[in-house]
């Protein structure tokens, strides 16, 4: 079969040391969850409680990456990526989330990064993407302080075990989803429900992002980066046309959800402050107690790239007497509105140009950083045909995003890479194994790995450096 492209060969090509990869995340790939000392997270916890994942799916056995890692790497190789971004599972390091380190925990990643290398593939690792080891969060989780203070021991001791042949380390993955979904509407672990609680742990987050910052530098990293889920905020008649004209009460909306999500993190921790917006919102749903003198200065580390993790936009208008939203505590008088555009399996509108926008915006706003996207993707339902998948609505998507990066580029968007989300079919969390991002299919019952058609277009791209 022959995989073809929306644009003529040779009208896009990207700078000369474009970074191409994928990604992938901890939980949702290894399996191993009680093998060589690993501890509970709060996602095991999650996933074990009835009613919170679709029909009962868990991260037990997953993909079970734990154990077919060489084979996973083997097929990295075969697809041409030059980088893969994965996570590190913190109760697989300390089970506690605290204390002495498990010896066996560290050597599989130990492996995973020497593998990885010896296939010419650069290893960008993520040291918190969402399984907080479920001791800690018996004790308070991102709502309490010393959470941030055992993160970054945490840190220190994945660098002293990899740091000699890892360059690229994330510090937090999307903190706005850890915090707002998995303390303020509760669909993510660990579940919990209170707007304060939310703000709280989302602070935390920041502080221990910028105290891990600190940890990594002073032992030698050479590429520290924060993740974060960003989205260009819209009016629904912006969607496609950026200069649609909005009215007061909508622009205000538009900045006020801006701010919730985006500046809640970019600012605090590139210029050491948090949004007037922000701040009138905290104070109030339990006051600004959680923030102390000199957090600040400790979150606003010198650090070298923004991962950017992008979907689709946000689109909002003025909904006057709405109640705020359980996910955006300080959305009240705001409707989340529909984008007039095709949708993929999970419902999310597919607007490329909202990541052109998205990147332009985020490089005229922080010159000092380059941007990375840590992740883009989508879920489809594949067609399976004679051992072949084919998924002709991801293959355009990644086509469709692609060219927006591109065009981000060609504006002048410092954007130094693209790792595809994801690399393997796996456990969507709250939905388990009904969606599936990957572009490389995964059979839940044998485990037998197939690139999707998507697989083999992306594999042509890298190749080409464009197509």
């Amino acid at each position: 079969m022959t995989i073809t492209t929306m644009a003529a060969r040779g009208t896009v090509v990207f700078p000369e040391n474009f970074i191409w990869g994928a990604a992938t995340a901890s939980y949702q790939i290894e399996g191993a969850v009680k093998e060589e000392g690993r501890g509970q997270s709060i996602w095991d916890t999650f996933s074990h409680t009835p009613g919170k994942v679709f029909e009962g799916h868990t991260g037990d056995v997953a993909c079970d990456h734990y154990h077919r890692y060489r084979d996973d790497v083997a097929l990295m190789k075969e697809l041409n990526l030059g980088a893969y971004r994965f996570s590190v599972a913190w109760p697989r390091v300390q089970p506690d989330g605290q204390g002495a380190v498990n010896p066996a925990g560290l050597a599989f990643y130990d492996r995973l990064v020497d593998e990885l290398l010896e296939h010419e593939i650069d290893p960008y690792v993520t040291l918190y993407h969402w399984d907080l080891p479920q001791a800690l969060e018996d004790r308070g989780g991102w709502t309490d302080r010393d959470t941030a203070y055992r993160f970054a021991d945490y840190a220190r001791a994945v660098y002293d075990k990899l740091g000699d042949r890892v360059r690229n380390w994330a510090t937090l993955n999307e903190p706005w989803v850890s915090a707002f979904l998995g303390y303020g509407n509760g669909v993510h672990a660990p579940g919990r429900t209170a707007a304060s609680d939310s703000f709280r742990a989302s602070h935390h987050l920041l502080l221990a992002h910028g105290l891990a910052a600190q940890a990594l530098r002073a032992q030698g990293a050479e590429q520290i980066m924060l993740v974060v889920n960003a989205s260009p905020v819209m009016t629904p008649a912006q969607v496609h046309d950026p200069a649609a004209e909005a009215s007061e009460a909508d622009a205000e909306a538009v900045r006020r959800i801006d701010a919730l999500l985006q500046g809640q993190f970019l600012e605090p921790a590139l210029r050491g402050r948090y949004p007037e917006e922000v701040l009138r919102a905290r104070s109030a749903e339990g006051g600004l107690d959680h923030i102390l003198d000199g957090d600040l200065e400790t979150i606003n580390q010198p650090i070298d790239l923004i991962g950017i993790n992008y979907y689709n936009p946000t689109v909002v208008e003025a909904g006057p007497g709405i109640p705020a939203d359980a996910a955006w505590p300080g959305s009240q008088d705001v409707r989340f509105s529909p984008a007039d555009a095709p949708t993929t399996a999970m419902g999310w509108p597919i607007v490329p140009s909202g990541l052109s926008r998205l990147l332009v915006r985020l490089s005229q706003d922080y010159p000092e950083v380059g941007l990375m996207i840590t992740e883009n993707g989508a879920a489809f339902d594949d067609v399976v045909v004679d051992g072949r998948v084919h998924d002709p609505g991801r293959q355009s998507y990644l086509e469709g995003h692609l060219g927006a990066v591109h065009n981000a580029i060609q504006q002048g968007a410092d954007v130094r890479g693209y790792l595809v989300w994801s690399l393997l079919d796996n456990f969507e969390w709250a939905f388990g194994y009904d969606k599936r991002f990957g572009i490389v299919h995964v059979d839940y019952e044998s485990l037998v790995r197939t690139p999707k058609d998507s697989a083999l277009w992306y594999k042509q791209v890298i190749g080409a450096n464009g197509w």
